[in-house]
């Protein structure tokens, strides 16, 4: 078992974690007093009673609680305020690498305030990375650079009442199959994300998809994806939270996809669905092989998999993490949502290493899987560099960590 505090003391990449599940759960009472949104309760306590639970029945319970935190970041300077919270937050459990993904569409009305809501964002994020960077800790050497970059995400589905972008879709297209709408508002948001990084300068390195996987597959937004992949754009999905391998290999083979976002049923060979696969065991196997060769790196986020998959029944025992890294997969640990799935890196590394019984190599290549996986915001060279200074800081933690545990008789 890794020790909690040698965890804590190590630096840490977070490559998965929503911007409107992140917030501090203060800071959204307080920005829904000032805006005049209306909460279940403006106690902290009763918030997570109401809305964000310890635990939830599915995926469909768990998101409900966007609906308030989106609410209340529908202008520039909230986004800017809790994208600048989160970096000090994370900060504070020892993240040095952070992508921050959000649906710009699900807090805009027209496609210039998505790219005003990226190009607040990026404000936030820069001022408390700046802050951190130009600490005498950097710049002597004794701790790194926090990096940073946004993901940008289309929504699988919406519905009229989410936003005032979607609202204006469905007006100006009336009658349009919805299948058609969702393509046509998730090519906008890559064109929105590719104007905020060659226009404005925001490091917009991915694209992504976000919401509820059942029902709305990958294959409604391949023109998006083609988009993306056309002006360079890095590509994630959230593929496998509730359909099998197949939904996996589309993101893969369809979309480019260079990681997937949580592929809990990577191995559930019983969900896949194709006739045509006869030898649906050997399919599962062969996928899970061939994205350990590719190295696509999976971003597995434990609390909130344990808190949204009924099938996993809470416990790490069922998650299939350590069979992924069995097979060699790069897996990076992520929180998902800090706020909704009440955690933090920390505690999400603790999860995965525990359940896979890692030693200190075992621990130190799930560390920087997410490093080495990010869609760093500069060129390779500088991300080389960036992952050989984050990989040398581990092994001093460590060898600080061993000789203090040395010191101590074998207690640190």
């Amino acid at each position: 078992m890794i020790d909690r505090e040698f965890i804590k003391s190590v630096p840490k990449s977070d490559i998965h974690t929503h911007l409107d599940g992140s917030m501090r759960l203060s800071t959204l009472i307080e920005l829904a007093r000032e805006r005049n949104v209306e909460l279940p309760s403006y106690e902290a306590e009763g918030l997570k009673e109401l809305v964000f639970k310890p635990e939830y029945k599915n995926l469909e319970e768990y998101l409900l609680g966007f609906r308030y935190t989106c609410a209340v970041l529908l202008d520039t300077e909230a986004l800017q305020r809790v994208a600048c919270e989160l970096v000090e937050d994370s900060l504070r459990q020892g993240v040095r690498y952070m992508e921050v993904r959000f649906a710009p569409q699900l807090l805009a009305a027209s496609g210039e305030d998505c790219v005003r809501a990226l190009k607040a964002v990026s404000d936030g994020l820069a001022g408390a990375a700046a802050r951190h960077n130009t600490t005498k800790a950097v710049s002597d050497g004794a701790d790194m650079p926090f990096e940073w970059s946004i993901i940008c995400c289309a929504m699988r589905n919406f519905r009229r009442g989410m936003s005032g972008y979607y609202d204006a879709l469905l007006d100006v297209l009336p009658g349009m199959k919805h299948r058609e709408l969702m393509s046509i508002a998730s090519v906008e948001a890559v064109r929105v994300a590719v104007t905020a990084r060659d226009r404005h300068g925001v490091p917009v390195t991915g694209f992504d998809l976000a919401g509820e996987e059942s029902g709305y597959p990958a294959g409604h937004h391949f023109a998006a994806y083609e988009e993306a992949h056309r002006h360079f754009i890095r590509k994630t999905v959230h593929a496998g939270e509730a359909y099998g391998p197949e939904s996996i290999y589309e993101a893969i083979a369809r979309c480019h996809a260079e990681r997937i976002g949580h592929g809990t049923f990577l191995f559930a060979a019983e969900r896949i669905k194709n006739s045509a696969i006869t030898d649906k065991a050997a399919f599962a196997d062969a996928l899970a092989d061939y994205i350990a060769t590719m190295r696509v790196t999976i971003e597995v986020c434990p609390t909130s998999n344990l808190q949204t998959i009924p099938e996993l029944g809470g416990n790490m025992a069922n998650h299939p993490v350590r069979r992924m890294v069995a097979y060699g997969i790069a897996v990076a640990v992520a929180t998902d949502n800090t706020l909704v799935s009440h955690t933090d890196i920390n505690r999400e590394l603790a999860l995965a290493s525990e359940a896979c019984e890692l030693d200190m190599a075992g621990f130190r290549r799930l560390v920087l899987a997410g490093f080495k996986g990010g869609f760093y915001p500069g060129k390779y060279a500088a991300k080389r560099d960036f992952v050989r200074r984050a990989a040398q800081l581990f092994d001093k933690r460590a060898a600080d960590f061993q000789s203090r545990v040395s010191v101590c008789g074998g207690k640190a």
